[in-house]
């Protein structure tokens, strides 16, 4: 089997859809569907469900999925680290940011990167969705998210930056006239999440319930890690939402709206990363943010 046809299967078990898995990959849905169809003749058995409206795993591809995700795993980190050697590179630190627009903190990687030519420096975007589960798992080395984070086996770092919060409406809401937003109306209209956030985190983010103890509704729950699924949802008038203001300056949607919400205080975007995992590649990293300073969207 071919490791990209492997890559495939993985990402069509977390995604769940040929369009996004398609997209993710950067490949049409016809090399989906041909890698799926081809594994299954070899396997004999299906591995997803298919209806117009869904796809899920069947017991076959569950178990296909458990057993494969390992072994892809180490190989393609066992790639990684050759190719990395074949560049002089000695070790690499994988950071996954929260903040929607990474561009705004390149200058602490590239500081990074010029203090330490012999490691490799890998950013990606954090999920949406189980985010801390990345630190856990070993997926990640260093997360950037907001504060607090009271997590016992995770150590908090230096802050990146910080952020005032906007609120995202469709430009047709009835909210779009408006110049701001308090936060008591909030209530009135329902809000998108994404899944596995802790509470006390998201609440952080978003309150459960207004000053007077209204509930602040959440309907739309993020089911894949790409915030385009959010702000889509934002946009067909489903659900309004709320994004770090920093999203005004590079998202340019003429169906959307960003209103302030001056009663919401400041976002602080800092590191975080698993105690246990502190190695010498983290410790410059949080150096060279503390050096550089924080700076404010």
């Amino acid at each position: 089997m071919e490791l990209r046809d492997i890559e495939i299967f993985l990402v069509l078990a977390e995604e769940l859809h040929f369009g996004r898995t398609a997209q993710r990959l950067h490949v049409s849905q016809a090399r989906v569907s041909q890698a799926i169809k081809k594994q299954e003749r070899r396997i004999g058995a299906e591995l997803f469900a298919r209806t117009s409206r869904s796809v899920s795993l069947t017991d076959v591809g569950r178990q296909f999925r458990d057993d494969l995700r390992p072994v892809y795993t180490g190989l393609h980190e066992s790639l990684e680290r050759a190719q990395l050697a074949a560049r002089g590179i000695t070790a690499q630190l994988r950071v996954s940011p929260m903040p929607f627009n990474v561009a705004d903190l390149h200058p602490y990687w590239k500081a990074f990167r010029a203090r330490h030519p012999h490691w490799g420096l890998q950013i990606r975007q954090a999920a949406l969705t189980d985010p801390f589960g990345q630190l856990r798992s070993g997926a990640t080395d260093v997360m950037v998210v907001w504060l607090p984070v009271e997590e016992p086996d995770f150590t908090v770092g230096p802050t990146l930056c910080t952020d005032p919060r906007v609120l995202a409406v469709a430009a047709d809401h009835r909210l779009a006239a408006r110049d701001s937003v308090p936060v008591e109306l909030l209530a009135e209209f329902p809000h998108g999440t994404a899944l596995g956030l802790p509470d006390y985190w998201e609440d952080s983010y978003l309150p459960f319930s207004t000053p007077r103890g209204r509930t602040i509704e959440r309907i739309v729950s993020a089911t894949s890690d790409n915030s385009d699924e959010l702000i889509s949802h934002v946009g067909m008038g489903d659900v309004i939402n709320i994004f770090p203001s920093h999203v005004t300056r590079h998202w340019g949607m003429s169906n959307i709206r960003f209103l302030p919400i001056p009663e919401l205080a400041t976002l602080t975007f800092a590191l975080v990363w698993r105690t246990e995992a502190e190695n010498e590649l983290i410790r410059a990293l949080a150096d060279t943010v503390r050096d550089l300073g924080a700076f404010r969207f």
